[in-house]
């Protein structure tokens, strides 16, 4: 959750015309992310949790790349992104850890 109230605080530095195309692409793969936990952690088979876990670590990786094309062209400034580099770090070994967990 943290990391994506940290998205919503950089997007408001994308240009205007990004509105539709990559503030709409990062905000979604980054709300996707606690989304699948959520919805992962009320099913009741392994398998199921599994299933949205992955699906949350995708969409983790799919903000990852957005966060580093948007500071590529130069949108983001890097300074400007290091808490959210560490939220997704983080988020990361979390999910890492859940997955193997589930697996055993």
């Amino acid at each position: 959750m943290l990391a994506a109230r940290e998205v919503y605080r950089l997007v408001p530095r994308l240009p205007r015309e990004e509105t539709y195309g990559m503030r709409s692409q990062i905000t979604r793969a980054v709300v996707s992310i606690p989304a699948n936990v959520a919805e992962g952690w009320t099913r009741e088979s392994d398998r199921e949790k599994m299933q949205f876990l992955a699906i949350a670590q995708g969409s983790l990786a799919e903000t990852e790349t957005l966060l580093t094309l948007c500071e590529q062209i130069g949108w983001f400034p890097e300074q400007e992104t290091r808490i959210l580099r560490g939220l997704l770090d983080e988020t990361s070994r979390i999910l890492t850890t859940l997955r193997r967990k589930h697996r055993q």
